[in-house]
């Protein structure tokens, strides 16, 4: 039987423009989307904030053209309508992928009032834009495959006489079976936390999708937090208390209660950034830990400038002498990825240069991009298919 044609009362009325709700805490769910990724790869931001002079919106990524020359991304600002909600729209797409962002609201951070995902660096919380696309898919959910399971762990540091605070990612079927595990350590940048490589790097989903095409062994993950407590002049990446955290309480404190392989040669450790920092100063000088190493975005030398503080090189050759020379010849693995446009990018060199001197054989991977998560992802789902291999994955600079 012919439907009827819709009458006036019937037709489907177009959706109202986004607005302020009238009545802000009876609002059981959100009245908008707070962003909104269109066809075309466009983000549009918005945020009720009827008192407020001035708002806009940062990002880990560049939202809007980023001049020659500028360190950080340019903010996108928003414009207010009579309701009082704010919005724009980026003026091209955004590249798909993982991507933190906050509200800046007459120049306070703020988070995303309505939103539902969340990362939580060193301090504050960012909201996170999924955008898809297929380049993005080796770090996205699948529901077609098993998944491990990310656990968030308390232990007593003795070291730094503190309670501290760790992410474990479990491979799939550590649930169900009785078997040991190789272990990789994976630090987060300065300004992260323990939560930033599942939060925004998705380390669980990177490795997830490599265990089930068999690109990679099932492997423990711990990601701890970088950061110690300041010390006056002592530098927190030059100074031990992270390492020491991690060999005396952390390392044992998995061991004793995760199924592992305490080995060295069945445990690595890997960082971006700090934490790359992190592993060469506690990881490639600790053959008699990690047999596996990789060093993301950062070298050693580091300098507030584009220069290099070869004092300090010297004194880590000096400080390392031995331990570097059992490297040599220990390690399996040792992985150092970088972009061309990361403004740490004049550090490779001469990190690449000690380990010549050493004659530590190393993968040196060199990529486009700078230093951001986008390359970093990239550089772990590289990384992890070379570990805990029977044959070592290099012999000799590349």
């Amino acid at each position: 039987m012919a439907q009827p044609a819709p009458t006036a009362a019937t037709a489907a009325q177009p959706a109202a423009p986004p607005a302020c709700p009238t009545q802000w805490f009876a609002a059981r769910t959100p009245p908008f989307a707070s962003t909104q990724v269109g066809a075309d790869g466009q983000v549009t931001f918005r945020i009720c904030a009827p008192a407020a002079q001035k708002v806009e919106v940062t990002s880990d990524i560049d939202l809007l053209p980023r001049p020659a020359g500028a360190f950080a991304a340019v903010p996108l600002p928003l414009k207010r309508d009579a309701t009082g909600l704010w919005s724009a729209t980026t003026p091209g797409p955004v590249t798909p992928g993982t991507h933190r962002f906050s509200f800046r609201v007459d120049g306070v951070k703020t988070a995303d009032p309505f939103g539902t995902d969340w990362a939580f660096p060193h301090t504050g919380v960012d909201g996170v834009l999924q955008v898809p696309g297929a380049s993005a898919a080796f770090q996205a959910y699948d529901p077609g495959i098993a998944h491990g399971v990310v656990s968030t762990i308390t232990y007593e540091s003795r070291t730094l006489g503190m309670t501290r605070r760790a992410h474990v990612y479990t491979p799939p079927g550590y649930m169900k079976d009785a078997r040991r595990y190789p272990v990789l350590y994976l630090v987060h940048g300065a300004g992260d936390s323990d939560d930033s490589w599942i939060s925004t790097g998705h380390a669980h989903w990177i490795m997830d999708r490599l265990i089930a095409a068999k690109k990679a062994v099932p492997m423990i993950i711990v990601m701890p937090d970088g950061h110690t407590p300041d010390r006056p002049e002592a530098m927190m990446w030059t100074n031990h208390d992270f390492g020491n955290d991690l060999t005396r309480d952390l390392i044992p404190y998995v061991d004793a209660n995760f199924r592992t392989i305490p080995t060295a040669d069945a445990r690595g450790m890997a960082g971006l950034s700090m934490g790359g920092q992190h592993t060469l100063r506690e990881g490639v000088n600790r053959p008699d830990t990690f047999h596996w190493i990789g060093v993301f975005s950062i070298g050693l030398g580091v300098a507030r400038t584009a220069d290099i503080h070869q004092d300090k090189i010297d004194d880590y050759m000096r400080e390392n002498d031995a331990a570097l020379k059992r490297s040599a010849r220990d390690m399996r693995l040792v992985y150092f990825a970088m972009g061309r446009d990361d403004f740490l990018y004049h550090t490779a060199a001469p990190t690449r240069a000690v380990f010549d001197r050493y004659h530590i054989g190393h993968l040196y991977r060199e990529t486009g991009g700078g230093h951001t998560w986008m390359n970093w992802r990239d550089y772990l789902a590289d990384f992890a298919p070379r570990l805990f291999r029977p044959t070592p994955a290099h012999k000799g600079t590349k």
